[in-house]
């Protein structure tokens, strides 16, 4: 097998694997090459089931680097992977397809985002986590949906900020704090993509039932939910909250850690534009043979210029270190 062949086309070529029983074999190769897999709450159900640790990006990227496993499997997209690279330079980090991209990301080039803060010299940048290394290494201080608006609001009242690249979560965290941050052009395509009217008539078809959403999605989405934060916060309000049935506005994957945590309750994904389940199609370009070959090759591999690395980890430890002083977990 040709290394160059699988970068290039961005995935694996697919093993005769008739006969065999594919997750006990991911369990031995994991074992044999001391290998923690890491799984997105995004991904199929089946691979969420196979993974040493599920949860959000951040917090996988962290459990990763406090293990001692000599190799990382991430089961989402590259944005995420490269994330583990940064928190684990000494590891090797892999990911099963090459392909496995993500709209938000790719919605702020490194050139174009460098422009931006050149034009509006003057403000602290803040990036949400789900972007590259190379904005990372532009930004000042990092965020995740669960601690944005705790950091944005940390900050002296007439700081002038930058806020990257998901307009939907920025305006959410405007609203929220009263700033008047400027804010990337950029969205997730799945979070964009929720229908008004067709959740409308799904909450009217099923009274009883909670919408919940994750802050990525337009703000006509968030002004008729009953709870709104992180994929990790909207698995607790489910298993804590007294309603026994939700729509949920966010990637249908977490609905298999719902569905396990909380048996005897309900939940449908909330429809989007196109179609009933708004999957995101990068994510479920994870799959068991691919994870298969991925351990077996350990290809296609993660790999970040040192120096780009240096740069974009100063933002995620900023972060951290606002973190512990307002004491986020």
């Amino acid at each position: 097998m040709n290394k160059s062949d699988l970068e290039n086309f961005g995935f694996l070529k697919i093993e005769i694997l008739k006969g065999i029983d594919i997750a006990e074999e991911i369990k031995k190769l994991k074992k044999e090459k001391n290998a923690v897999i890491l799984g997105h709450y995004y991904i199929s159900g089946d691979l969420q089931d196979i993974s040493d640790y599920v949860g959000d990006s951040l917090q996988l990227s962290q459990q990763a680097a406090e293990t001692n496993a000599d190799i990382i499997v991430f089961l989402g997209v590259h944005f995420m992977a490269e994330t583990a690279k940064i928190l684990s330079p000494n590891k090797k980090v892999l990911i099963p397809d090459l392909k496995a991209s993500c709209s938000l990301a790719e919605s702020c080039m490194e050139k174009d985002f460098e422009k931006f803060i050149k034009d509006n010299p003057g403000h602290t940048v803040i990036s949400y986590v789900n972007t590259t290394a190379a904005i990372k290494a532009l930004t000042d201080i990092i965020v995740t949906s669960s601690n944005a608006k705790q950091i944005v609001d940390s900050l002296p009242k007439d700081e002038k900020i930058i806020f990257g690249p998901d307009k939907n979560l920025g305006a959410y965290i405007n609203n929220a704090t009263g700033r008047n941050m400027l804010l990337w052009n950029g969205a997730c395509h799945v979070h964009k993509q929720f229908d008004l009217e067709a959740i409308l008539k799904l909450k009217s078809e099923n009274p009883d039932a909670k919408i919940i959403a994750h802050p990525e999605c337009e703000t006509s989405i968030l002004n008729i939910s009953e709870h709104i934060g992180s994929t990790s916060s909207l698995l607790k309000f489910t298993q804590t909250d007294s309603a026994k049935k939700f729509i949920i506005a966010t990637e249908p994957g977490i609905l298999h850690q719902m569905q396990k945590v909380s048996p005897n309750k309900i939940f449908i994904p909330a429809p989007s534009s196109k179609n009933a389940f708004n999957d995101c199609n990068f994510m479920k370009l994870n799959t068991m043979e691919k994870l298969y070959n991925c351990l077996k090759f350990e290809l296609p591999e993660i790999i970040i210029d040192e120096e780009l690395r240096q740069k974009a980890e100063k933002s995620i430890i900023k972060m951290l270190e606002i973190s512990k002083k307002l004491n986020i977990k």
